[in-house]
């Protein structure tokens, strides 16, 4: 794996969501600067939630954790916007200190602002003012990522285009790769167990703010809104089946399987656009836990990739269509659902089995090993 030419390096595409692949991203990024990333915009938790909810948005905050996670981190600026958007406005603290710390960010005389330098402070300040002059008067802002609210204020200061707020950030902060939301659409996750519950929104979904569920998950739908939303679809739109097309690797990633990798095929057209690439297509099946994987095995993640992929096709797609290769490490790896290498090739799966994790205890993938497996497959 050589970094010398990095611009030249391979399309890896990946489908996902979440803060799994920050590791994994900020190694890759040191031998390509041409991966893809579609990020799933359904969060319903958090900061994200209360933008959401306030501005009938798609959920950014993954959006900006894959953005800092691909940016140079050694271009003029950018460890100060890191600190930045990293930066989360006090819990404890009263509305009004919040909305007066905000207030200084939008003037441009919050430490953490003056730190940046310019242009970068002022794309700040302008995002900033934008969205304190839209903010509702009872906007909670506790717990609030700053890089959230910049980003939000930057969305409604482009007329609600989330592709020219990504387009400008990139170029600023030099990110090191292609981010897109699936969707622009603001819409929710419905998970359908198989004893017949219906969870509505990605928050309760995936065990992490809430018990985790006990049956497993049998289909993820879409709705228009957590409460009494009716069923809903999104389409793909040309610019990202362009990027499908770019692919040299599929990349069906770790994170949570149903929330962050599943929810992307949703989306009208990915499937198919998937389905019609002759590239490797690769699933990297979780180590630790995933409580969305509650009685899943990796065959049956692989069932669930397979249909989600098939289904978008006007034609019956088989397996190796949607997904042909795993990528395992069975000797370190302490897999959450149960995996077969036996099983994996009765489906007709190729399998490789090579060292991806360093440190068992920590039970994490070694970003430099994964991303040497992964560039390998190029």
């Amino acid at each position: 794996m050589s970094a010398r030419e990095p611009e030249q390096g391979p399309a890896l595409l990946f489908l996902s969501g979440g803060t799994a692949l920050r590791p994994l991203c900020r190694t890759l990024k040191l031998h390509t600067h041409n991966s893809i990333h579609l990020i799933t915009p359904f969060d319903s938790g958090g900061s994200s939630a209360r933008l959401r909810e306030a501005f009938g948005m798609l959920s950014i905050g993954d959006l900006r954790n894959r953005l800092m996670a691909l940016a140079d981190e050694t271009a003029h600026g950018n460890p100060e916007i890191y600190r930045l958007f990293a930066y989360r406005l006090p819990k404890s603290s009263d509305q009004a200190l919040l909305r007066r710390s905000v207030a200084s960010a939008a003037d441009g005389t919050h430490p953490l602002v003056v730190d940046v330098p310019e242009p970068l402070r002022q794309h700040v300040r302008a995002c900033m003012e934008r969205f304190t002059s839209a903010m509702p008067d009872d906007f909670d802002l506790r717990g609030a990522s700053v890089g959230n609210l910049v980003l939000a204020g930057g969305y409604l200061e482009n007329g609600r285009d989330i592709e020219a707020v990504i387009e400008l950030f990139s170029r600023l902060v030099a990110v090191r790769g292609s981010v897109r939301p699936t969707t622009e659409a603001s819409l929710h996750l419905v998970a359908v167990l198989e004893n017949g519950t219906r969870v509505v929104g990605q928050h309760l979904i995936t065990g992490k703010a809430c018990a985790p569920i006990t049956s497993p998950i049998a289909g993820l739908e879409l709705v228009s809104n957590l409460t009494d939303g009716e069923a809903a679809e999104a389409s793909l739109d040309d610019g990202l089946v362009e990027l499908v097309d770019q692919a040299d690797v599929v990349c069906f990633p770790m994170g949570s399987f149903w929330t962050s990798v599943v929810a992307n095929l949703l989306v009208r057209g990915l499937g198919a656009a998937i389905a019609n690439k002759s590239c490797p297509k690769v699933y990297i099946p979780n180590v630790g836990e995933d409580p969305e994987q509650f009685g899943m095995s990796i065959a049956d993640c692989l069932r669930a990739l397979h249909f989600y992929v098939a289904r978008d096709t006007e034609r019956d797609a088989p397996l190796s269509e949607c997904v042909d290769l795993v990528l395992v490490d069975s000797k370190r790896g302490d897999y959450c659902g149960r995996l077969d290498l036996g099983e994996l090739e009765k489906l007709g799966i190729q399998v490789l089995d090579t060292q991806l994790v360093s440190d068992q205890r920590r039970r994490l993938f070694d970003p430099a090993l994964l991303s040497e497996a992964l560039l390998s497959l190029a």
